[in-house]
C-alpha cells in the first residue's frame, strides 16, 4: 500500500488539501483523519500508520501531547510524527522535537516539502529540509549557554565532529565528502552518536549537538 499516513488537524479543508497532495504521489495513502487530538490518538492506534501528520492546536489533546504519546521513547507503539503547523514559535518547536517528532513543518511550506517530510520520516534520514532544520535549531537553542546533561557515553573526536555536521544540516553524503570518508562510515558514526546521546533520530542529534556546543 505504500507509505501509510494519518492526518490530524482540526480544519477539514486543511485535511482534504493534505490528502490530495499526498495521494497524488502514488506511493502514499492516507489511512485515517482526525479533527482533534483524542481522535488522532485513537485513529493512529487503530490504523498503525507509518507517519502521523499532527497539528499543534487541536481540541481535547493538543499536538504536543499527541506527539509525546506517539513518538517519545516511552511510546508503546512508536509512530513517526511530523508536526505541521502555522505557528513557528519556541514553545511549540522545542517541545515537539524533544517529544520525538521526526520533523517540524510550517503549513506555508507547500506540497513538495510536505511530501519530502513524510518520506524523510519513513527513511529516518533528513527529516525536513536542512536549511529549515538549521534555522529552527538556531532559533530554538541559541548559544550553548545553559548546562546540559553529558552524553550517556563519551563521543570520540570523530563522532563529535560528525554530530556537529548533522546539527549544521548536512546529509551523510555531504559529511562524507567534507571528511573524505565513505557514506557507510558516516552512517555507522551517526548510529553510534544517536546511541550515545540517547536520542531517536537526526533531529535529536542536532538539538543535543547545538546544546552541547558541537555545532560550532
Amino acid at each position: 500500500m505504500g507509505i501509510r499516513v494519518v492526518i490530524a488537524d482540526d480544519q477539514v479543508a486543511v485535511r482534504r488539501g493534505m490528502r490530495r497532495m499526498l495521494e497524488a504521489q502514488g506511493d502514499i495513502v492516507v489511512v485515517g483523519e482526525a479533527g482533534d487530538g483524542r481522535s488522532a490518538l485513537r485513529t493512529v492506534r487503530e490504523t498503525r500508520p507509518d507517519v502521523a501528520l499532527v497539528d499543534i492546536r487541536m481540541p481535547y489533546v493538543d499536538g504536543l501531547e499527541v506527539t509525546r504519546q506517539l513518538a517519545s521513547p516511552e511510546a508503546e507503539l512508536p509512530v513517526k510524527v511530523v508536526v505541521v503547523t502555522t505557528f513557528d514559535l519556541d514553545e511549540y518547536v522545542y517541545p515537539a522535537l524533544r517529544h520525538g517528532a521526526s520533523g517540524f513543518l510550517l503549513k506555508r511550506s507547500g506540497p513538495a516539502l510536505l511530501v519530502e517530510a513524510v518520506r524523510a520520516a519513513v527513511a529516518g534520514d533528513s527529516l525536513i529540509s536542512p536549511e529549515v532544520t538549521v534555522r529552527l535549531l538556531r532559533h530554538v537553542t541559541g548559544p550553548p549557554a545553559r548546562t546540559v546533561a553529558a552524553p550517556r557515553e563519551a563521543l570520540t573526536p570523530r563522532e563529535t565532529e560528525i554530530a556537529g555536521k548533522v546539527a549544521q544540516g548536512l546529509t551523510n553524503a555531504d559529511i562524507a565528502t567534507e571528511l573524505f570518508i565513505s557514506p557507510g562510515t558516516v552512517k555507522t558514526h551517526v548510529a553510534a552518536v544517536q546511541r550515545k546521546l540517547g536520542v531517536r533520530n537526526r533531529v535529536g542529534i542536532a538539538v543535543t549537538a547545538w546544546e552541547l556546543g558541537y555545532a560550532g
